[in-house]
């Protein structure tokens, strides 16, 4: 047992061989290329884009799809770690590998045509274009089936007018994957090239949380989208909440990384500060916080190996993965306050990662679905009611 790092459990050792070379590979690329520049991007606003090339090039996008299409045909417990190791670097890191494995790169490959896979999903993977993922609106955040944005069937194509909001990616994208509804009630998901005519994205500035992540809008006036680019269309909008599965199951594994970051930072601290003659970590109440840590670390690496588990054997639901997304997003959002109070000043300064770690985690307890949605998710799912 090492008592000094987040394994408490030796979690390591329910792990395969290739699971511990893909977190360890990743957990060291993360220390050379990340965490030497992501607090300038954090202060500054902007994601180092030098980033993206080399994210490819150590198998960070597409991993868990065949190899034929850029691939790795990683298991799912291996895309999860490296979800986890993302995101102790920043969350900016995870959103953008997450956005364009899990909701780009996926959505491709489970509804799209053999050309649009074969046209997309290689140059997705190794970086070369970047896609985005739009869902959310303006007015339909938590509610995405009642959005706005409309599409119309033509003669040879689709025209499609509203927009999305609160969108990763979306202004550095050259394809986006998007959700509309028709005037019948029908709902379609669209491939859309930065090419399209009436096809546009803004950028939001201003963010106090996800700073070095690019978050915009698309937007669409009279968009004219092919029609060999619909990847799907159906009366129920099930397809579209399922499409979110991978992503959520992403979230939950990354939050388990910012939480191991903050907890060993706050450890390691307490081991070096000293204050009335002796280190604040024999303090009892510094213990207290530290003991808490370790043990809800322990509960979520617990609760995230097994629903890999449940993944790789196809059987995860989508209750499951919500359940875990809130738990976990819940656990770090805890365990990075009682870091940033431990680490007292200095733990609100850009020498550590726990306060951008703290406000990245304001965002994340929204992003992906609110606390609120997963609970009542969970609340129906055991009660057999529906509260929402």
């Amino acid at each position: 047992m090492n008592t000094k790092s987040a394994d408490y459990y030796n979690v390591d050792s329910l792990l395969s061989e290739e699971n511990k070379l893909v977190r360890d590979s990743v957990r060291e690329w993360v220390k050379e290329n990340v965490s030497p520049v992501i607090e300038k991007g954090n202060l500054d606003g902007y994601f180092p884009k030098e980033l993206i090339k080399k994210l490819a090039e150590i198998g960070g996008f597409g991993g868990i799809l065949p190899e034929q299409y850029g691939g790795a045909s990683i298991d799912f417990i291996s895309y999860g770690l490296m979800m986890q190791e993302f995101e102790r670097g920043d969350s900016s890191v995870r959103v953008l590998a997450s956005i364009q494995t899990s909701l780009v790169m996926n959505t491709i490959y489970k509804y799209g045509s053999e050309y649009l896979k074969k046209k997309y999903l290689k140059k997705l993977s190794e970086g070369d274009i970047i896609g985005s993922f739009g869902m959310s609106e303006p007015n339909h955040g938590s509610d995405p089936s009642s959005m706005n944005t409309i599409y119309e069937e033509c003669e040879g194509f689709y025209l499609v007018n509203g927009s999305k909001m609160w969108i990763g990616n979306a202004p550095i994208c050259d394809i986006a994957i998007i959700w509309a509804k028709s005037k019948n009630g029908s709902y379609a998901c669209f491939l859309v090239d930065r090419k399209t005519s009436g096809f546009s994205t803004s950028k939001i500035e201003r963010k106090l949380s996800f700073r070095a992540a690019e978050t915009g809008e698309l937007i669409f006036h009279d968009a004219k989208i092919p029609k060999k680019n619909i990847l799907h269309e159906s009366k129920s909008f099930k397809s579209g909440l399922e499409s979110l599965n991978l992503a959520r199951y992403a979230v939950a594994w990354g939050a388990l990384g910012i939480a191991m970051e903050c907890y060993e930072t706050a450890l390691n601290y307490s081991n070096e500060r000293v204050q009335f003659g002796k280190k604040i970590a024999s303090n009892q109440l510094i213990q207290k916080k530290l003991v808490y840590m370790v043990t809800e670390i322990t509960k979520c690496q617990l609760l995230s190996w097994r629903l890999g588990k449940l993944m790789n054997e196809g059987l995860a639901t989508f209750e499951q993965i919500s359940m875990a997304k809130r738990n976990n997003v819940e656990v770090a959002y805890n365990i990075a306050r009682n870091a940033r109070q431990i680490l007292g000043g200095m733990g609100i300064t850009a020498e550590y990662p726990i306060m951008r770690h703290l406000m990245n985690l304001e965002t994340l307890i929204t992003y992906q679905g609110t606390d609120e949605i997963h609970t009542l998710i969970t609340g129906r799912d055991i009660t057999g009611i529906s509260a929402f």
